[in-house]
């Protein structure tokens, strides 16, 4: 598993091994994913997924459904958690949001694994929120300039209710045996926009997204 995290022609095999072992954390602690897709997803294209994000499960249901090489971007925090840095010093991108040089390279490194054929998974939120029951916070700009700028389509995930099950990091409600509903909607197409059309692209996957979740949506007070 090393080896493989030490030559980027090998991410591949990284993803598969990740994915075993996200199965058989799935089957050990009695979780159940079911993946439910509004049409055929041709997954010899590239995408950037973007899905919302309330539980630490939405790694695994995320990495499960992928059917080609991926990577994620995430919270350099990652980086110190012994699950997932292995894959944020290698395969993955970790992003400090709080400093834009970290941004600009995050951003200019996920985009060069765009162009290799590698779809990117993101949550688009930039984080977990701090409410119970969870909101749909806004989404960020840089997936859609991303999409937009290398013509690429957003595959709009929305996971339903892997917070009931475990909630951010099960330190505060805990976590039970259960099914998870994943819904992934029709990719929306970017090759006929331009950078003026990058908000509205935002807050249509956003809607879209949102569509079939019921959370209410985050208002800054």
């Amino acid at each position: 598993m090393y080896g493989y995290s030490r030559n980027q022609r090998s991410y591949h095999k990284l993803n598969k091994i990740r994915q075993w072992n996200a199965k058989l954390a799935c089957f050990f602690s009695g979780i159940r994913y079911t993946y439910h897709f509004k049409e055929k997803i041709d997954w010899s294209k590239t995408y950037i997924v973007c899905a919302n994000h309330s539980s630490n499960m939405d790694i695994l249901a995320m990495t499960m459904l992928m059917k080609n090489n991926f990577f994620f971007m995430g919270k350099d925090e990652l980086l110190n958690n012994p699950l997932t840095a292995l894959y944020f010093k290698t395969i993955d991108v970790p992003v400090n949001r709080q400093s834009k040089m970290s941004s600009y390279r995050a951003f200019k490194t996920a985009g060069e694994r765009l162009k290799e054929g590698m779809s990117l998974i993101i949550f688009p939120e930039g984080k977990i929120g701090d409410e119970y029951p969870p909101l749909l916070h806004p989404f960020k700009n840089g997936p859609f300039k991303l999409a937009i700028s290398l013509k690429i389509p957003i595959l709009p995930v929305s996971i339903v209710n892997n917070w009931e099950i475990l909630w951010d990091d099960g330190k505060r409600y805990g976590s039970k045996p259960g099914k998870c509903d994943i819904i992934i909607h029709e990719p929306v197409y970017t090759e006929n926009l331009s950078e003026k059309d990058e908000e509205n692209l935002k807050n249509n996957v956003f809607e879209i997204v949102h569509s079939a979740l019921n959370y209410k949506i985050y208002k800054d007070s």
